[in-house]
């Protein structure tokens, strides 16, 4: 049985923040894929990447969907409920 997300209400009209990973960028480190948060357009790297900037994001802001901005991908993920959305 799959869960259903139940945070969309709090999506907004976001634009990405940066055209990359924000800390990433501000290190000077790299990332493997992008996420952008749904709820403020901060842009982070996925679990993948080593720093998992946009799982960080989640854990201090409490924002609870992402959605992929990578190239083909089209999905969003709720952090909270762990289920796509």
């Amino acid at each position: 049985m799959s869960t259903a997300c139940t945070h969309t209400s709090q999506i907004q009209d976001v634009s990405p923040s940066t055209d990359g990973c924000e800390e990433c960028l501000q290190m000077g480190d790299r990332w493997v894929h992008l996420r952008e948060c749904l709820i403020c357009g901060h842009v982070g790297c996925c679990d993948s990447s080593k720093n998992k900037h946009a799982t960080k994001h989640f854990h201090a802001t409490n924002h609870p969907i992402v959605q992929s901005i990578e190239p083909g991908e089209d999905w969003k993920w709720c952090y909270i409920d762990k289920t796509f959305v």
